[in-house]
């Protein structure tokens, strides 16, 4: 049995091997299956790859021919005659595949419709291989799809060919085939980013990827999203991902960031179980520093810190650049080693780099036996030569280093390691820099690097994300190199739907100015099983009281009318008979007669109670904003002047006895106030503590504090622009009277009426060149382009590539139109002039 491979997000679709394997419909001699990729990168990034018997083919063309000839069938002829031909016509579908020339697709198109004149099929007089082959290819091809759609330029005969076949049972069986497993990756396909980046040399089974972090601190969300890349491609690859700690700064360095990083890799799918330290190679390092300072390829520094900076900014060379190195002495412990590279490189990071510096400091797995380390930038290319990576992941701030990273391998003599950049993760109102986050912890202003307002994994865990749809967002983002400042609403919609479904329901009702509530025709207090999640039964009952007296919130009672029809959730529909507020407005008291036999589709409110009795437990709901009130923090920014006053809220509120229940890290759903996590259970002393899980929702994720910031710009914003109208009201206007500006709705009017004109048209004289109609084929196959480029979410790089491709060709079509006309004109103006 043969098994083909569809790369199903291919740009052109190989639809001809799939129509075969259902024209043949036997599984045991052809079997079909799709990946979610745009190639196939264990077969050399083909779009289709057939497997039988130890043989791979990866062209169309031999699989075609594979395929018919591997087992008896009526689709390849009956004789030698009738093969070749159709060995012709397979060739020739390689030819539609193989360009996108609008002039070599017209003439192939015009002898397809001329061989069609007198024939149902291409060869014979039922379908074959060769009518296979064809439609496959124009069914891939923007052009054609296009001048089907339209009947442009097309013929008669290949039109009529092609519909014909596109009605035949076991063609349309393959369409549905191929859109069940488009359907099937659905989600994934607009979650998930591209990954298609076809790493450069990589072999299967040969990849190894690694995740270096330092143990300085936790681990962050960004630092997850490396983690997840590196072994993403290393599965992908049937490859091998190493976790390595670069461990070259005792200062920073603690045995406790290290164990917090191996838990949190583990929590997001990793195993840390087995790593390596660069301390691990410190004796390597040293000999290979060793190595380039006899090779006079570094040299040691005794300029300050300040001095070196303001030298290599302006490309000045150090005074100990050319002087021989000597006996180790206390005075070397003040110095540095610097690569020597070059003074004046246009690119900073090449202006000789500090590759070791002294720290007497003992370290956390060697002791005192180093008084010197290497910097990362040394450290890293040369462990990861030694230990095999073949293919090093960094981020785009990197970028200016990775030369740097080079001139260590090939100076060195060291095996050649790939470098890819992918963009670092970014967020808006939110600092990734672990000196900033240091800076919070070290001054108070957050709990611990666990806080609900960090960015560390095991901050946003505490808020309430869920290890796996952190798994899935950081997938979601790709490995696209464009940096772009991400909002946070993406993450958690991605969040609430893994936990609306399991997430059980509970009540909670503000405690301050909570109101009573007289329910006339209740039972007596009782207490009933009932589900505890509608839509999910597995999550159990819980018990839910009954009674005469509810509490209810102030805010609802507020908008209360009398002998209005309210719903009490979970219970059924009342009447409002009076509501009695104080002389502040406040609200104090409410009487309601039961109406059970009420219609609660009928009513405008849904409302949340808690009958009053023991079962009521005391919660504190809790709910945070942002550290900071800008959302790009620029490299000028005092972030003294951006942190936001008050980041922590808190609310009393009466739950359900249920909520006694629950144990720390459970997630649940207080109806009508949104998702929460158990932060602390209660204890003799203190109540339960839950935190406000934000869901995707503008109101969830938007800052609290940011509204005032912005309006105080606005606002000076709107002063400025009100004095410049000012002035040039008062400034004297010479001439005529001016023509009165167009503004608001008009100039949107008008600018919406530009961009409605319609584009331009050949009106003559004579028939519409050539020219004309090729760049109107062209516009309509690079716009088909750009459409199926958004659609399948390619990289935004190849997306706006595309766009720039088609504005040129718009750009031109009227210009072209415009001196054709010209031409046209003058000519039937000078015939005419000769006619007479």
């Amino acid at each position: 049995m043969a098994t083909v491979v569809i790369a199903q997000k291919a740009s052109t679709l190989p639809y001809a091997p799939i129509v075969l394997a259902h024209a043949l419909n036997n599984p045991a001699i052809v079997k079909v299956e799709y990946k979610n990729v745009a190639t196939l990168a264990e077969h050399n990034n083909a779009t289709v790859a057939l497997t039988a018997n130890g043989t791979t083919l990866t062209s169309v063309s031999a699989i075609l021919r594979y395929i018919v000839r591997s087992h008896k069938n009526t689709l390849y002829g009956s004789d030698a005659a009738s093969t070749s031909v159709m060995d012709d016509f397979i060739d020739k579908s390689q030819d539609i595949v193989n360009t996108s020339d609008f002039k070599t697709l017209d003439v192939i198109f015009q002898q397809l419709n001329h061989h069609l004149t007198l024939r149902s099929y291409f060869v014979g007089y039922k379908p074959s291989v060769a009518d296979i082959a064809i439609w496959g290819a124009l069914k891939s091809n923007a052009i054609f799809a296009r001048q089907i759609k339209t009947g442009k330029d097309l013929g008669a005969y290949l039109g009529r060919w092609f519909n014909h076949m596109s009605s035949q049972a076991f063609v349309e069986a393959s369409i549905a085939e191929v859109n069940k497993a488009n359907d099937s990756t659905k989600v994934a396909k607009a979650d998930q980013g591209s990954f298609d980046i076809n790493l450069i040399g990589a072999e299967m089974g040969k990849v190894v990827t690694r995740f270096p972090p330092e143990p300085s601190g936790y681990l962050h969300i960004g630092h997850a999203k490396a983690a997840l890349l590196n072994k993403y491609f290393a599965d992908q690859y049937k490859g091998r991902l190493i976790v390595r700690f670069d461990d070259t700064n005792p200062s920073k360095e603690k045995e406790e960031y290290e164990h917090s990083i191996k838990e949190d890799l583990l929590l997001i799918g990793i195993d840390s179980s087995v790593v390596s330290y660069t301390s691990d190679y410190f004796d390597t390092i040293y000999n290979f520093a060793l190595t380039l300072i006899k090779e006079g390829k570094a040299y040691c520094d005794t300029t300050g810190q300040e001095q070196m900076r303001a030298e290599r900014m302006d490309g000045i060379a150090s005074q100990c650049r050319d002087l021989s190195m000597k006996q180790a002495t206390e005075f070397g412990q003040t110095c540095c080693l610097r690569a020597k590279i070059s003074v004046d490189n246009l690119n900073k990071a090449l202006r000789d780099p500090v590759i070791y510096r002294c720290n007497l400091i003992p370290h956390a797995r060697t002791g005192t036996q180093w008084k010197m380390y290497p910097l990362y930038d040394l450290a890293c290319p040369i462990v990861d030569s030694i230990e095999g990576v073949t293919h090093a992941l960094r981020t785009d701030e990197y970028h200016d280093r990775n030369p740097q990273y080079q001139w260590f391998l090939d100076n060195l003599g060291l095996r050649q390691v790939h470098i890819w950049e992918y963009s670092r993760l970014s967020f808006v109102y939110t600092l990734m820099s672990k000196r900033k986050l240091t800076w919070f912890v070290d001054q108070g202003r957050v709990s611990g690097w666990d806080d609900p307002r960090f960015p560390t994994i095991r901050g946003i865990l505490r808020r309430g994300l869920t290890m796996e749809a952190l798994k899935a967002y950081i997938l979601m983002q790709g490995a696209s190199t464009n940096y772009i400042t991400l909002e946070w609403d993406k993450l958690w919609a991605v969040n609430r739907k893994q936990i609306d479904p399991i997430a059980p329901r509970h009540t909670a009702i503000d405690a301050i100015n909570k109101v009573k509530v007289t329910v006339a025709g209740a039972d007596a207090y009782t207490l009933k099983e009932v589900p505890r999640h509608k839509k999910n039964e597995s999550l159990g009952d819980k018990r839910t009281a009954y009674g005469p007296t509810i509490w209810m919130d102030q805010a609802d009672c507020k908008e209360l009318e009398v002998n209005e029809e309210v719903t009490l959730m979970d219970w059924g529909n009342a009447f409002i008979r009076s509501v009695e507020k104080n002389a502040e407005g406040v609200v104090t008291g409410v009487n309601a007669e039961l109406h059970l036999e009420g219609d609660f589709k009928k009513t405008k409110k849904k409302l949340t109670w808690l009958a009053d009795g023991a079962e009521l437990v005391k919660v504190e709901l809790m709910d945070y904003d942002y550290l900071i009130t800008k959302k790009k923090v620029e490299e000028e920014d005092e972030l003294k002047d951006l942190l936001t006053p008050v980041t922590e809220f808190k609310t009393e509120a009466i739950a359900d006895g249920n909520v006694a229940e629950l144990n720390k890290g459970d997630i649940i759903q207080f109806e009508r106030k949104g998702y929460y996590i158990v932060d602390a259970v209660a204890t003799p002393t203190s109540v339960a503590r839950l935190i406000l899980i934000p869901d995707g929702k503008a109101a969830s994720i938007s800052s609290k504090a940011a509204p005032v910031a912005q309006t105080e710009a606005k606002d000076a914003k709107d002063a400025k622009k009100k004095k410049e109208k000012a002035a040039k009201d008062a400034a004297p206007k010479d001439g005529a009277a001016a023509a009165p500006a167009v503004s608001g709705k008009k100039a949107k009017a008008a600018a919406h009426a530009a961009a409605q004109k319609p584009a331009p048209t050949w009106t003559g004289p004579g028939p519409k060149p050539e020219e004309i109609v090729e760049l109107e084929a062209q516009i309509d196959a690079q716009g088909l382009k750009v459409r199926d480029l958004k659609t399948s979410k390619a990289d935004a790089d190849a997306v706006k590539a595309a766009v720039d491709e088609l504005l040129v060709l718009k750009k031109q079509l009227p210009v072209r139109i415009e001196a054709l006309q010209a031409l046209a004109a003058a000519a039937s103006a000078a015939a005419d002039s000769f006619s007479l």
